[in-house]
């Protein structure tokens, strides 16, 4: 039994590439009834874990709550935004955690032009044009690059509008972006995106954005209309409502096995894997396994085969990864690459980028959707349609139907 209260999964790293129409949203996702067969799926979320009596207090989509009984039980909800008290933050910033907020970045910038292109106010022109991104690492960055390649794309249908006219700033807390990548292909990275224009603020922070109006560390301040945070992620919040072991930073303990542990030794029937996972990293790359695709989608494979050798009483193995490297994309391509001490730069990194993830994708024909998009991306234009009525749908037939105003399709 799989509890989950979304029908699919989303494969993250393909968000910035369909926030800029470079692939189709539903390309980016995988539905979990197709992909496991023999899995009873409930939609609904889990509120509690009472581990000591095998429980789960389980909310569906829609009725009461209700308790479900377990053998063995696999924690893992994953992580979501690591936000600060920023004033304005809540209110006027969106995350990138999913596709649902990829296709409303989307749907808000190509949003900005329209806006920019139909104002004679140059404050409003200047505001709607500027677009300010959260952290410096791959969501941030890629999501950036590919968004900025859209907006280059799409102004040559403006006749009002010039690419000089748009403003991107990159604020990153530390000295460096891409740290994965290593120093000298991050070094390369910024170099790229500076020669492109963008305003790229190392070693500052966001103080506040309330209203859109933005106040860096460094003591600028300015206007605009689209911010995307994207500094970070942390557990899920769900962890702490259940009666497992959690570390300093809120993870599960685990054992290099998978099993979750407490100071007493091992738990059994529970385990966890990926980013809400503490795992001892063996080969000494890190403390613990980073937070990213390439341990996660590794850990899930250890971790069942781990609880079938149980089952046969053959003794769990240890999960042990070397890193092998990373690989980001700058826009159309563009990219940065360190894989296994190989680095790469502009156009054979970005086709290394793209293997690789293609690679990972689950399921042939999600594979073959992709191929198929990104073969026709190199004869054709990207799609660049606004959609904004998908975020509210009914506001103009309540309108309508209410008799509180004509409304004029367009």
């Amino acid at each position: 039994m799989l509890i989950e209260p979304q029908q699919h999964m989303t494969y993250q790293p393909f968000l910035p590439e369909a926030a800029a129409g470079s692939i189709s949203p539903r390309h980016g996702v995988v539905p979990l009834r197709r992909t496991l067969p023999r899995c009873r799926i409930v939609a609904g979320t889990v509120t509690n874990v009472n581990h000591a009596e095998r429980t789960v207090t389980m909310q569906p989509v829609v009725g009461p709550s209700s308790q479900i009984t377990y053998d063995e039980i696999v924690v893992a909800p994953g992580s979501v935004s690591r936000t600060l008290p920023i004033p304005g933050l809540a209110e006027d910033a969106v995350g990138f955690k999913n596709m649902g907020e990829a296709i409303y970045l989307r749907n808000r910038v190509l949003t900005c032009l329209d806006i920019a292109a139909a104002t004679q106010d140059e404050e409003v022109r200047r505001r709607a044009l500027s677009f300010v991104f959260i952290g410096g690492g791959f969501a941030g960055v890629e999501a950036m690059a590919e968004l900025e390649d859209m907006v280059r794309d799409t102004m040559r249908d403006y006749e009002e509008l010039s690419h000089s006219m748009t403003r991107w700033t990159l604020v990153e807390a530390t000295q460096r972006i891409l740290p994965e990548v290593g120093q000298e292909m991050g070094a390369y990275a910024v170099e790229n995106l500076r020669k492109r224009g963008f305003d790229l603020r190392l070693n500052t922070m966001l103080k506040s954005c309330e209203g859109g109006r933005v106040v860096l560390s460094d003591g600028e301040e300015f206007e605009a209309a689209t911010i995307v945070w994207t500094a970070g992620v942390k557990p899920n919040p769900m962890l702490r409502n259940t009666d497992l072991p959690l570390g300093p930073k809120g993870h599960l303990r685990c054992r290099p096995t998978l099993q979750i542990e407490d100071d007493d030794g091992i738990i059994e029937g529970a385990w966890s894997a990926g980013d809400c996972a503490q795992v001892p990293d063996l080969t000494g790359f890190t403390e613990y396994c980073t937070p990213n695709a390439q341990h996660a989608v590794r850990q899930a494979k250890q971790l069942a085969d781990n609880i079938v050798a149980r089952h046969w009483n053959h003794e769990p193995k240890e999960y042990r990864h070397k890193y092998v490297g990373s690989v980001a994309s700058l826009g159309l391509h563009k990219g940065v690459a360190h894989v296994y001490g190989i680095k790469a730069k502009g156009f054979i990194a970005w086709f290394m980028h793209r293997t690789y993830h293609l690679m990972r994708v689950p399921g042939l024909s999600r594979k073959v959707r992709v191929v198929a998009d990104w073969t026709l991306a190199l004869f054709t234009r990207r799609e660049t349609v606004q959609l904004g009525e998908i975020h509210n749908p009914r506001e103009a037939w309540e309108e309508i139907a209410s008799g509180r105003t004509s409304h004029t399709p367009g």
